[in-house]
């Protein structure tokens, strides 16, 4: 047992619906406290819901009631679809609490007798038509560095830089699209420059048990703002302003929203800690290991502001903050502003959360790279992996046991021990996965026991050996249903509603954790009947949410409908495209690591090849007549990484390897050069 860990997941705003990409962050932070708590660590998940800022007092000011309302109406909808996708927060409060308030407060108070806040007149834009100042995301223009048009008035989209709305080229206010004017107001700042030594030891400073901060690729973009000069932090805002007043400024000033959103972390804990009967010093005055889960767009007040603000009061600094990137969809950036996203609660109406939940946590690693979320990727996963191999492992297995062998367990059988022990060693290696933030990777493990295990009950054919030899059939279906308790735990950080079927069909003594997966059942344990534990994923229901989103969204852009499955032959001379026509085909580096013949084909190969990120696929190729299968493993390859999968002779194929050649006995796999890593796009 590890000493107190807190998580945290961003702060959804409280003006508007969530949608997908929230729900990708929420999932991931949801996976990682769930998989620490199995691996027996003391963790709390703490939450809100982000309500201060502009955005809340101009829409409140539009709808015609007061903020207050508009984020208490916000609030029960993002609980209620965090909750219909298992989200399984502690807590999930307000930034608009007393708690918050209090805290904010404390810091100020410190930052300023320490000597780190001043006070000077700034040049802001005001827009006349609204008779307000605008806030940095009200001001859209042409990025200053690059030239790209239509950005935010404090960052690019496109090239990621960090500005002033006053260095945007030809601004406009995006409430009226009214030009702007400069007009002089006085603001409060924090030196931040004042907190550079600070910064750079902690930001270099590794974690407990030597895992770093911050991902080293996020580490070295942070370090590149602390080499170019850290700038004072505009901690003020000008009314209209919903949020906190600044003590000795009512009325006039407000704590920007960067400020006082992430005490909310504060707040929650701090209100969740007193009708649970705990300290809150113990988190944030001691020595927990607290652990925040953001998107790669804020970085820059995770990483240095807000350690900064926690220092200088005297609270606990974080000790990993886990960045993650953008979500698309079918290879769209989602934008609010574009109209390219899906809600939470449309995909609802259509399908259960625990695809979802699978697919994120299916293509979710350690580093900020971004996820897509293909369509025809998401039903052919569900289905390949999900339905065909795990819940089908458990579902003949279970079924045969309960109906045709007397609802009883027998010893495993000796010659699946070899399976079963490195189905085990497998399991150790999964908490480990799971704290790196590597869901991925863990997930591909449980798939792997499942694909041994259905070749081994396939080869057994315990159905065949109910009559003439039941005792045999019982020994394989016992080694096998206990292969499916392993894939169980492993899946139950992600499905813990799979978990809780398989302690029910299974009669467990105790709920599946990492450790008690690996023990035995004795001879003679009695089971229940099958639980349906996944069905195949329609895709008639994606193209339903995609339509429905189209309806919600609402004129502007939508989304588009999933491409039409690819197959694996083509026609020649195929008619003309332009490169468009490439932009569904997602090409990776895949190094071959198994290769064996297909029984009764001459012309199949069936390869394991490692994807890196993406898992290792299982790929049958018609080579056989131009390759042997020691020549194949080794070399890295091109695959054809989301094709969808297709059953074959010898099992389902997850891809295909790109090759060429006139006959079948006169292929050439296409090779890579030897510095290529697994995973890698193919541009």
């Amino acid at each position: 047992m590890s000493g107190r860990v807190l998580v945290t997941a961003a702060l959804p705003y409280a003006n508007g619906s969530i949608h997908l990409g929230h729900l990708l962050e929420a999932i991931q932070t949801d996976v990682y406290v769930r998989a620490r708590r199995l691996a027996g660590d003391d963790v709390i998940f703490m939450w809100a819901a982000d309500t201060h800022g502009t955005p809340i007092e101009l829409r409140a000011r539009k709808e015609g009631i007061t903020p207050e309302a508009l984020i208490e109406r916000a609030h029960a909808e993002h609980a209620a679809v965090f909750r219909d996708f298992g989200i399984g927060s502690d807590i999930y409060y307000t930034t608009h609490s007393e708690e918050t308030r209090r805290h904010a407060e404390r810091i100020f108070a410190a930052m300023r007798d320490a000597g780190h806040i001043h006070t000077r007149v700034t040049t802001q834009l005001y827009c006349p038509n609204d008779q307000m100042f605008l806030p940095d995301r009200f001001v859209r223009g042409q990025c200053p560095k690059c030239g790209a048009l239509d950005q935010y008035g404090d960052s690019c989209e496109v090239c990621g830089s960090t500005y002033a709305p006053s260095e945007l080229k030809d601004p406009h206010c995006s409430i009226c699209g009214t030009t702007p004017v400069p007009r002089d107001s006085e603001h409060l700042f924090v030196a931040l420059a004042e907190h550079e030594a600070f910064l750079r030891g902690w930001l270099r400073a590794p974690e407990a048990g030597g895992r770093t901060r911050l991902q080293p690729t996020v580490r070295n973009y942070v370090m590149r703002w602390v080499e170019d000069g850290l700038r004072d932090w505009d901690i003020s805002r000008d009314p209209p302003y919903f949020g906190f007043a600044i003590p000795g400024y009512e009325g006039k000033k407000f704590f920007y929203v960067w400020f006082d959103a992430p005490v909310g972390y504060i707040g929650a804990t701090e209100k969740w800690c007193g009708e649970h009967g705990r300290d809150m010093n113990e988190y944030w005055r001691g020595d927990a290991e607290i652990v925040h889960v953001i998107g790669k767009d804020i970085v820059y007040f995770h990483t240095l502001f807000w350690p900064a603000m926690l220092h200088a009061a005297g609270y606990t600094t974080p000790a990993r903050v886990q960045v993650h990137g953008w979500l698309t969809v079918n290879g769209e950036k989602m934008s609010k502003s574009r109209g390219t996203f899906i809600l939470g609660r449309t995909y609802l109406e259509h399908l259960p959360a625990d695809y979802l939940r699978y697919y994120f946590a299916a293509k979710l690693g350690g580093e900020q790279d971004d996820i897509d979320l293909s369509m025809e990727d998401f039903a052919a996963r569900v289905n390949a992996e999900l339905v065909n191999k795990a819940a089908n492992l458990a579902s003949r297995c279970v079924k045969f046991v309960h109906q045709r062998l007397g609802a009883t367990l027998g010893a495993p059988a000796a010659d699946a021990a070899p399976l079963l022990e490195r189905a085990r060693a497998r399991l150790a290696e999964v908490p480990g996965l799971y704290r790196e933030f590597e869901s991925a990777r863990a997930l591909r493990l449980a798939i792997e026991i499942a694909e041994d295990f259905n070749v081994y009950v396939t080869e057994a054919a315990p159905w065949k050996l109910a009559t003439s030899d039941p005792e045999r059939a019982r020994a394989v279906c016992s080694a096998a249903i206990e292969a499916g308790k392993i894939v169980a735990a492993i899946l139950k950080p992600v499905l813990p509603g799979w978990a809780e079927k398989t302690e029910r069909m299974l009669r467990l003594p105790a709920p599946l954790d990492f450790v008690n997966a690996g023990d035995p059942l004795p001879a003679g344990h009695e089971i229940d009947a099958y639980e349906t534990l996944a069905e195949r994923l329609d895709p008639a229901k994606l193209a339903a949410i995609v339509e429905a989103s189209k309806a919600t969204l609402g004129g502007g852009a939508t989304v588009e409908a999933a491409a039409p499955a690819h197959e694996y032959e083509v026609e020649p001379l195929a008619a003309e495209t332009t490169i468009d026509g490439f932009k569904g085909v997602d090409l990776r580096v895949g190094v071959v690591q198994s290769c064996v013949r297909v029984k009764r084909s001459d012309k199949l190969l069936q390869l394991g090849v490692d994807l890196g990120p993406l898992g290792t696929r299982t790929i049958f190729s018609g080579i056989a007549l131009s390759y042997s299968p020691e020549q194949l493993v080794g070399k890295r390859v091109v695959v054809f990484a989301n094709l969808k999968p297709r059953k074959m002779a010898g099992g389902v194929s997850e891809g295909m390897i790109l090759a060429a050649g006139a006959s079948d006995d006169a292929i050439t796999v296409l090779e890579l050069d030897p510095r290529s890593r697994p995973g890698d796009r193919i541009s």
